[in-house]
């Protein structure tokens, strides 16, 4: 089926649904994955590019450092065979103020929940915000933020946000679209005139990742010029020499790549005429009480952050291995300055979840630009991308609900941000290790979160 026109489909508020028919996508590579990769985290999983499918997925090294090419932004998936969730107009959504609310019992079952789940998967720290349709919260934080020094996550410690930081930089690409300083299908390069990029790059194709940009994160020596010098903070021009030969002409596929996204940035200080950093904070961080979100490569946390942690084997015993340099940012400067609009954020959890109830709930963007973010879903569909996508947005079901959010995985990081537009509840969850997908805390929570609020429901008795 080829999607209909964007107009139609805004018209009628909808994304539409896959045909139903079984998918069968990179059968053979999916079929290995099985053998290394435990289930759950295929229903909202890790998927790597069909260059890196071809290489051993494990959480041993595949390259010879093994640190920065094992562990690019790597985003959640559903299974092969879901469908797109559909969902109408943004500002018409549906509200259930009385609906699931943190209770005593809910908040005893999502304690108990998180800290069976970390304890299994052996995870350093984990730090969990639910916000309940009422806008009551739930803070759950589990585990150590510093094993050597044996200090605990807290409500107020930060994590790298990795790719869930893509949903600030669309934000504020559609902002500057409200603006009329961006268009949304105007070419690149009219921003940027001296970069080397096909002229027919648009900018919704930056931002949609149907572009066919190479990701530099890809490139075969990163790895070695990134940990040679962790502390050395590299500029948008830098990390542009590492991105490779297209993967495909504009708008003839789609491809995830944070090279999408390092431009993204750079349109945004071009015309904001103001770095990132200072645009993202009058527009958002401030005005929204975010005080524990931070551009890491030029601006100070205000609170404690999180070490970032990786792992030698799969082994549940196997000893977390510290990637923390020394310095203000984590996991190190050189990777999170290449990323730059890409990955450059940290936050809390709780800021996370204010900020994707904010965004996706109406109160940061008109809602037609949340709507456009929605429906160009049905654009990138023709392309079977690896995961429902818009403008820097991820459209997955989960527990049978629609959600709304991102996922992201940076160097001993990784998060999950979902919103749930039919009932208004939204769960970050930040983790600082990446063995473990941190979908199977979203799921496990949003279940409990999800359930009416009775003592026998909501106690987990497993």
């Amino acid at each position: 089926m080829v999607p209909a026109t964007r107009s139609r489909y805004r018209a009628h508020g909808m994304v539409p649904l896959r045909p139903r028919r079984t998918r069968v996508r990179r059968a053979l590579p999916i079929l290995s994955l099985l053998v290394l990769v435990p289930l759950a985290s295929l229903t909202l999983g890790p998927v790597l590019s069909a260059q890196r499918l071809t290489q051993p997925i494990s959480p041993q090294p595949t390259s010879r450092t093994g640190i920065v090419r094992e562990e690019p932004d790597i985003i959640n998936v559903p299974a092969p065979s879901q469908a797109i969730p559909s969902v109408g107009p943004i500002s018409q959504r549906p509200r259930q103020p009385n609906g699931p609310s943190a209770t005593a019992a809910v908040r005893i079952a999502l304690r108990a929940r998180l800290e069976k789940i970390r304890a299994k998967y052996a995870m350093p720290g984990v730090s969990v915000t639910i916000i309940f349709p009422d806008g009551t919260s739930w803070i759950g934080a589990s585990g150590l933020a510093d094993v050597g020094a044996d200090r605990p996550v807290t409500p107020d410690t930060a994590f790298a946000l990795a790719s869930v930081s893509k949903t600030f930089t669309s934000a504020l690409i559609m902002a500057l679209v409200e603006d009329g300083k961006v268009g949304l299908d105007t070419q690149v390069r009219t921003y940027l005139p001296g970069l080397r990029v096909d002229p027919k790059v648009t900018v919704r194709q930056l931002l949609d990742h149907t572009s066919g940009l190479r990701d530099f994160f890809f490139h075969p020596a990163i790895d070695r010029i990134l940990l040679a010098q962790p502390d050395r903070r590299w500029t948008e021009t830098e990390s542009l020499k590492y991105a490779e030969r297209p993967y495909f002409k504009p708008g003839r596929g789609w491809h995830y790549s944070n090279t999408n996204y390092l431009v993204l940035g750079m349109i945004a200080e071009r015309v904001g005429r103001a770095s990132i950093a200072d645009q993202l904070r009058a527009r958002f961080f401030d005005p929204l009480g975010l005080d524990r979100t931070f551009y890491q490569p030029t601006e100070v946390a205000r609170g404690p952050v999180a070490h970032g942690y990786r792992f030698k084997t799969a082994a549940v015993d196997s000893p977390p291995v510290d990637l923390t340099a020394d310095g203000p940012i984590v996991p190190f400067a050189s990777v999170v300055t290449a990323a730059g609009g890409a990955g450059a954020l940290a936050a809390t959890s709780s800021d996370v979840a204010r900020w994707a109830r904010a965004l996706y709930g109406g109160g940061v963007l008109d809602a037609e630009s949340v709507q456009e973010m929605v429906d160009d879903v049905a654009l990138t569909e023709r392309y079977r991308p690896s995961v429902p996508y818009g403008l820097g947005v991820q459209l997955l079901e989960i527990a049978d609900q629609p959600t709304l959010g991102h996922s992201g995985r940076l160097l001993g990081f990784r998060s999950a941000v979902r919103y749930l537009p039919d009932t208004g509840i939204t769960i970050a969850v930040l983790t600082n290790q990446s063995r473990t997908d941190p979908g199977i805390i979203v799921r496990a929570l949003l279940k409990i979160a999800l359930q009416p609020s009775r003592d026998c429901a909501c106690t987990d008795r497993r």
